[in-house]
């Protein structure tokens, strides 16, 4: 049984989509928003081809979130870059059926709709099975395929309040808050990529049985695996965690610092060499020569001793200064970076971390620089091919090099509103 679809390059490919690890493996993309679509871009961004399925005429809601200008957000050109863009009418009997005949020519399907949305469509695991035996199905939603939740809906920020993380993220005096960046989605994203590779390899090595694979993906639990010891804790020791600003709790000292120049520095010193360390840097001997603050439970018990003398330090200096000093000493430290100051940094640009491509906004040309790709393989590197596509700009070419449609087919389809 092989794990690799007949792959058939579709016209005016670009020769890089023979590239990468993943190179001959084509997945499918439905659903929309973050969570699937972070899945098949870490596919996508190794070789293989990604076919985003979207509705005619209205596409991937994405494509308009924090759009500034032009038809399509940065948001969605970065997530759904390197794929190709199919539109596609899932209600009709007739979209239907071209999705289940693209599935024969398929590896791994990725939705994120709502449970029991694909078996309403008549697309549940047994009509995809007769389409492709073997298919790979990642599954990803707010509470999971299974369980009292099921039903209900569910976007990455209601499963980082359900898994545990928004009631410790912020000030003990106020409202939890939110991380400023989908969280849950990207994580989830990355556990149904994860699921799904190692499906593909269990088939290629024949340690799963013959069959259709689900790979179940709750946004929730995607979360609830950040928690670490949260509820062990709580069993062990009736601890409850709250909120502790920007300091996690026992992990004494780590949190961020005010410098002479009014900006802030982030300095974790919690490890016990890095503490000694740290405080020998900021004179404070008599710290690093205690032997009881060795010890993490110690040091906890201490903290506003030690953050104070921390504090006193990196208020004396600017934050490149506090930087330049921790880091020569030994000691994790970082800025506090914005968009201005990565794309300065001459690190991001030797790590090929920010990949320009040109891009038409409003008729204007424009290099856009976007992330590059994560993780580095220096033997078999991912690429950025292409922004996120335009809606539908691929659909004639997948219905022809795939299916076989002629054009008397395919204008026919277009007329009804099928693509």
């Amino acid at each position: 049984m092989s794990v690799l679809s007949d792959a058939i390059p579709l016209s005016g490919s670009s020769a890089h989509e023979d590239e990468g690890p993943l190179a001959g493996i084509r997945v499918l993309e439905l659903g929309g928003f973050i969570a699937a679509p972070f899945t098949t871009r870490v596919f996508a961004d190794f070789g293989a081809e990604v076919i985003k399925v979207e509705r005619p005429g209205i596409g991937d809601e994405l494509r308009a979130w924090r759009r500034v200008r032009g038809d399509t957000s940065m948001m969605f050109r970065t997530v759904a870059r390197n794929k190709k863009s199919l539109t596609l009418d899932l209600a009709s009997e007739s979209g239907r059926s071209i999705l289940l005949d693209l599935l024969a020519h398929t590896d791994v399907l990725v939705e994120n709709l709502r449970p029991g949305a694909l078996e309403r469509w008549g697309l549940g695991i047994e009509q995809l099975a007769e389409a492709k035996p073997d298919i790979v199905v990642v599954r990803i939603s707010g509470y999971g395929q299974t369980g009292p939740y099921r039903d209900r809906a569910g976007f990455g920020s209601i499963a980082e309040a359900f898994g545990g993380l928004r009631a410790v993220t912020g000030y003990p005096d106020r409202p939890p808050v939110r991380s400023a960046a989908p969280v849950a989605d990207c994580l989830a994203g990355l556990y149904g990529a994860i699921g799904a590779l190692m499906v593909l390899l269990g088939q290629a090595r024949r340690t799963v049985k013959p069959g259709p694979q689900v790979v179940d993906v709750a946004l929730y639990e995607a979360v609830f695996m950040l928690m670490e010891s949260l509820i062990p804790d709580y069993d062990a020791h009736g601890i409850v965690r709250e909120r502790t600003a920007g300091s996690l709790l026992g992990v004494v000292p780590s949190g961020i610092y005010p410098t002479d120049d009014g900006q802030h520095v982030m300095v974790a010193g919690n490890s016990s060499g890095a503490f000694s360390r740290l405080m020998r840097l900021i004179d404070r001997n008599d710290l690093a020569d205690d032997p009881t603050l060795a010890d993490a439970d110690a040091r906890w018990e201490r903290e506003q001793e030690i953050e104070t003398a921390i504090r006193s330090w990196t208020s004396r200096h600017t934050a490149r200064e506090a930087v330049e000093l921790l880091s020569d000493a030994g000691v994790p430290a970082g800025p506090i970076y914005d968009a201005r100051a990565i794309v300065e940094d001459p690190h991001y640009a030797a790590r090929d971390m920010l990949n320009a491509i040109e891009l038409e906004i409003d008729g204007e040309r424009q290099r856009v620089r976007f992330p590059g790709v994560v993780p580095r393989l220096p033997d078999t590197p991912g690429a950025i091919r292409s922004a996120g596509p335009q809606l539908g700009e691929h659909t004639e070419a997948i219905l022809q090099d795939l299916l076989g449609l002629d054009r008397t087919q395919i204008d026919r389809l277009r007329h009804e509103g099928v693509i």
